[in-house]
């Protein structure tokens, strides 16, 4: 064997790195092929501003994710029963929200390859089939937290019962398609108008809440009671699981190829740049909107001795008495049902991006989503027939513990391929981060297996 045979290959350039990574499959097989690249970016030579404008859009679908309607089941609970203390967990979940998306975000711009692709390429298929499973669970556990937000906020704006607004629901998934035929920008624009009437609606109330700052600002402090009071460690969890979406990291790093940015290395650097700054953005205001149901929750129940409320329909029948405000739970019902309605739109295309990530399997949107909701759907019949209103809210939380549960299967590859040098080339994430995105992937473990142990005891 000749001499310079068994020298070290060169690091790879991130432009090397991304075909190589890329041509593990066959060719042509693009994520969410009917939008790749469909979003035309504005001459280098325009301002800063405008090109920002360009990478807009993503951050805020994904953002949606973590205002879904699981999050005001944990979030109302948290504030009824513990007041301003959970406060820190919301803002802890959401710091690594940020990260998780932008890592997901890196992962898809640098290397062509959305999460699933990822590993499916590079996983035996008996750890493929077990990620595919876990991610499967997620969404319907997520599509079951959108399928009682929206049968609730209906029940509670019309009087629509339970069974009819779950089955009323199913309409959601051709909205999205509909949205998907005329451009993913109107499906965008569609994200940010809900989002921003959810913003309106929690805006007035905090107002009209009035809470004490002091209080709320000590409440982003974090507290020692949260890891030994098991029951507030339980709702903790949710929350981070309401939170932390583990099918949002395999949407981000799909939808951030929407653009047609240039495929080189300044070119995937400034797509990186601009996407980050969006879903963090974007996270700021999710941000907000979960304090903000936190601090509603705990200003108008927590100190006035219904700390019992853990039902949606319980909040919106005391806060506008509570409030002395007449149009605050009409706002109330008003924001979860956008809530539930914008959920569908993530759950919609990471059900598609991940049942063509892992299995290779293409079948029409319609039909992929029906199946997913019908999922969702059966519990929520048989819980409202056997338990009521009650056995929903009960179901709506156990939801978002098991999101908690699925996080480790998404967090893990994401981080073993953004960490890998030969994967991503000269856009490899530093030691610094690889070091503290393990140390976030730890954390997760550790409350989850603090769960379990607490749950079997």
């Amino acid at each position: 064997m000749p001499q310079d045979s068994q020298a070290p290959a060169p690091p790879l350039s991130a432009q090397k790195a991304a075909w190589r990574f890329a041509k593990t499959t066959e060719a042509g097989s693009q994520s969410l092929p009917e939008s790749f690249a469909s979003i035309k970016l504005p001459a280098a030579n325009t301002s800063w501003f405008k090109r920002f404008l360009a990478f807009v859009g993503p951050g805020y679908m994904v953002s949606v994710g973590y205002m879904d309607p699981g999050n005001w089941a944990t979030d109302l609970q948290g504030g009824a029963q513990f007041g301003y203390t959970l406060l820190a967990v919301i803002m802890l979940s959401n710091l690594m929200a940020i990260l998780l998306q932008a890592l997901s975000v890196r992962l898809g711009i640098a290397t062509g390859r959305d999460l699933a692709q990822a590993c499916r390429d590079h996983f035996p298929p008996v750890i493929n089939i077990v990620l595919w499973l876990a991610c499967e669970l997620a969404i319907i556990a997520c599509d079951l937290a959108e399928v009682i937000g929206t049968a609730v906020a209906l029940q509670l704006l019309f009087g629509i019962p339970l069974l009819g607004g779950t089955i009323i629901s199913v309409l959601d998934a051709f909205l999205v398609l509909f949205l998907m035929n005329r451009g993913f920008r109107y499906l965008e624009a569609f994200v940010i108008v809900l989002l921003s009437i959810i913003a309106i609606c929690f805006g007035v109330q905090i107002v009209a809440a009035a809470p004490p700052v002091a209080e709320v600002l000590k409440g982003f402090i974090p507290s020692p009671e949260i890891m030994t009071n098991s029951h507030m460690l339980y709702i903790a969890i949710g929350i981070i699981g309401a939170t932390v979406m583990p099918h949002n990291l395999y949407l981000h790093s799909s939808i951030v190829q929407t653009r047609a940015f240039e495929h080189t290395v300044s070119g995937r650097r400034e797509a990186i740049r601009w996407a980050t700054w969006d879903s963090s953005i974007a996270l700021v205001l999710a941000l907000f909107i979960n304090a903000a149901i936190l601090i509603v929750a705990a200003s108008a129940f927590h100190t006035t001795g219904h700390q019992n409320v853990a039902e949606i329909e319980d909040a919106y029948r005391l806060l506008s008495p509570v409030l002395g405000l007449g149009i605050a739970s009409t706002l109330f019902a008003v924001a979860l049902l956008a809530a539930g309605t914008n959920s569908t739109v993530t759950g919609t295309l990471a059900g598609q991006i991940i049942m063509e990530g892992f299995l290779r399997l293409k079948i029409p949107h319609w039909l992929q989503r029906l199946l997913t909701r019908g999922l969702a759907i059966i519990p929520v019949i048989v819980v409202t027939a056997l338990y009521g209103n009650k056995g929903v809210g009960e179901l709506l939380m156990l939801s978002q513990v098991i999101l908690s549960m699925q996080l480790p299967f998404a967090v893990i590859p994401l981080i073993l391929f953004v960490s890998d040098r030969q994967k991503m080339g000269e856009l490899v994430i530093s030691r610094k981060t690889t070091i503290f995105a393990w140390g976030m992937a730890a954390l997760i473990l550790v409350l989850n297996f603090k769960l379990l142990y607490d749950t079997i005891l």
